[in-house]
């Protein structure tokens, strides 16, 4: 660029040159004759030092009518190998020039040729020391720059292989390890923070698991565990008639917990490890509540309970029946059993723009503040139901409300006071 740019500049300066002259000469019968003999007296034909100018006039053989000054014993080649009108390079007493040959004529016959030439020592001598520097600056820059790359690289990578170090060491035994984020919130940050948060969710369902076998595997031992000995002891000395239908009768009712509380883990773990394909359909609420009641009646009779409706008109939502029973069939269950004998139930339906409210309410024993976070939790009972032997359970039915409500899209609500009651809310979305 620099080389472009000089000469540009020259070639310029000899066309402007070039132009002057050309006027300052006159052609008579095969003659050249400078018009204004004084230009020949400017400074720039009469020095060598400062941008120097050299003009010579030739005939077409190349002998020399008239000369610069500045040119002293010396002239200029006349090219007759390169084209009229052309810049070009040459040598004048052993210093690089740049010139140009312009045909002079007469009647349309060239008799002569006007040289103008310029020194480009003083450029050479710039572009020359240039180059110099380059070649030795241009490796130096090159090699400090791919040391400062190097370096600024390495410290962008390092937290890049923090996470590759950390995650080779991270396996089932310690989930609870995490990558140290970097103090820069770039991508990297972001990068570090979702895996972060992936080894949470990972952590808490391997958690999640183990706690759930954990608890899986202790209340079928219980049961198990009745039985066993209830056999054992019948089997020490006869018994009566009487004994013995007894004690078949309660291993009997042992097994079919056992048998509920298998239907409730399988369908916990299909609802875990895979999406359930649901079957959306237009369900009247008023009918899904009554045919829930209607399998507790010998309950509800037997302790006296009052059942409330505050409703009249008939609400539909669109929801999966057999996954809506469940729900029901289990908040209901629950209401009756923690409802003392003569309580009452009642149910209420709110109709919103947006949402459906059903409202499950009892005047139980209730839940205290700080187990209402926990009653989700599978195997999970408050500590009041704990104590009363009357009241059975394995702590899976809210477990599996909260399950295929989220599967349904609907929101449960709990609301407890303790000694006064508990009160469900089911939101359901209004499809438009």
């Amino acid at each position: 660029m620099v080389k472009f740019s000089v000469y540009q500049h020259v070639d310029t300066d000899i066309d402007s040159e070039v132009q002057k002259h050309m006027t300052e000469i006159s052609v008579h019968y095969g003659e050249i004759k400078i018009v204004h003999e004084e230009e020949w007296r400017e400074r720039e034909h009469n020095t060598l030092d400062v941008n120097p100018v050299f003009v010579q006039f030739t005939d077409v053989n190349g002998r020399i009518f008239e000369k610069s000054p500045n040119l002293k014993n010396h002239t200029i080649t006349l090219n007759k190998n390169v084209e009229d009108r052309v810049l070009f390079d040459s040598q004048l007493d052993h210093h690089k020039i740049r010139q140009i040959q312009m045909p002079i004529f007469e009647n349309d016959d060239k008799i002569g040729y006007l040289i103008v030439a310029m020194s480009l020592e003083d450029a050479m001598l710039v572009m020359n020391n240039l180059l110099f520097v380059l070649e030795i600056a241009y490796p130096t820059i090159l090699l400090l720059l791919f040391l400062i790359a190097r370096y600024i690289a390495g410290r962008s990578i390092r937290p890049i292989q923090n996470v590759i170090a950390t995650s080779d060491t991270i396996s089932k035994d310690n989930l609870n390890a995490r990558i140290q984020l970097p103090q820069n919130k770039d991508e990297i940050y972001i990068l570090t923070q979702t895996i972060n948060n992936l080894l949470d969710r990972i952590e808490n369902a391997v958690e999640r698991e183990k706690q759930f076998t954990s608890d899986a595997s202790h209340e079928l031992r219980t049961p198990l565990a009745v039985i066993k000995g209830t056999l054992e002891v019948l089997s020490r000395k006869p018994r009566t008639v009487d004994e013995y239908n007894q004690k078949i009768a309660y291993c009997i009712q042992e097994v079919d917990r056992i048998n509920k509380m298998v239907d409730q883990l399988l369908l916990l773990a299909r609802l875990e490890n895979q999406k359930q394909s649901l079957n959306l359909q237009k369900i009247s609420l008023n009918n899904a509540i009554s045919e829930c009641l209607s399998r507790f009646d010998e309950r509800i009779l037997s302790r006296k309970i009052q059942i409330k409706e505050h409703y009249s008109q008939n609400i539909e939502v669109v929801s999966d029946f057999y996954f809506l029973s469940i729900i029901l069939n289990n908040i209901i269950s629950n209401a009756l059993k923690y409802t003392p004998e003569g309580g009452e139930v009642s149910f209420y339906m709110q109709t919103q723009p947006q949402e459906i409210h059903l409202i499950i309410q009892d005047n139980g024993m209730g839940i205290a503040a700080d187990e209402l976070q926990k009653i989700f939790n599978s195997f999970y009972r408050t500590k009041s139901t704990l104590d009363l032997i009357e009241i059975k359970g394995n702590g899976l039915g809210l477990s599996i409300v909260k399950r295929l409500s989220d599967v349904l899209g609907i929101q449960v609500i709990v609301d407890s006071t303790v000694n006064q009651g508990t009160r469900f809310c089911l939101v359901f979305p209004v499809e438009n």
